[in-house]
């Protein structure tokens, strides 16, 4: 019964804030809102915090921002829309590239952390090729150390990012996003608080990746006590 009720308590937290979230952008993207598309408004902004290397695309891999091409790319489900919601996430996702262009330290740890896990990832599956057959030939017990160090890099690599994501999702969304929204004339005062619930939505994506990874690794460290 216990194990039931965890179980289903594990659900709810890993999959409820997620439809949640889903359930909020989908809402506020369907009312035509704003003067322009998510792209043009992405370009107003760019324009009023003066980032002139920056520039502003749709992109088929969805929303995000590119720094070594300074691009903010949004996908067509925002960029071509006219709703809170792509206002929203255009803001947020302009608001990367002011932490990119502002020097901000998490963002750029950030990425310089995904290069590494990413570097990781390749030296985990070369090693777990190689060592089982160098242990076969050596039958040396060493070798199960050296596979269960690198497996434990490899799986809490992806924790790192999604742990160093959060602070950079959340300083985009309500130091940046938020403030510029309510300190221009963009979107009324009264469509204040579901902008924040936007944010909020978009930043529980990240949430939940943390605490999926964190399941991982936890499962996986189960496994390899065994």
């Amino acid at each position: 019964m216990y194990l039931f009720v965890f179980v289903l308590l594990f659900l709810a937290i890993l999959y409820g804030p997620q439809r949640w979230a889903r359930h909020i952008l989908a809402r506020y993207n369907r009312k035509e809102y704003f003067s322009g598309t998510g792209l043009e408004f992405a370009r107003l902004l760019v324009g009023a915090l003066d980032l002139k290397e920056v520039k502003v695309e749709v992109s088929l891999s969805g929303d995000h921002y590119d720094p070594e091409k300074k691009c903010v790319a949004l996908g067509p489900a925002f960029a071509e829309r006219r709703t809170l919601a792509a206002v929203v996430v255009a803001s947020h996702e302009v608001a990367h590239a002011q932490q990119a262009a502002q020097g901000y330290p998490p963002f750029y740890a950030r990425i310089r952390l995904i290069k590494l896990a990413e570097a990781v990832e390749r030296a985990g599956y070369l090693v777990f090729i190689l060592l089982p057959l160098v242990g076969l030939v050596t039958r040396s017990p060493i070798i199960g150390v050296f596979m269960l160090v690198g497996a434990g890099f490899v799986l809490i690599m992806p924790l790192l990012v999604h742990l160093i994501t959060l602070p950079v999702e959340l300083d985009a969304s309500f130091h940046r996003a938020l403030p510029l929204l309510m300190s221009g004339p963009y979107i009324p005062e009264e469509d204040l608080p579901a902008a924040r619930r936007i944010l909020i939505a978009c930043a529980l994506t990240y949430v939940v990746a943390a605490l999926a990874g964190f399941f991982n690794l936890w499962r996986w460290a189960r496994v390899l006590r065994r």
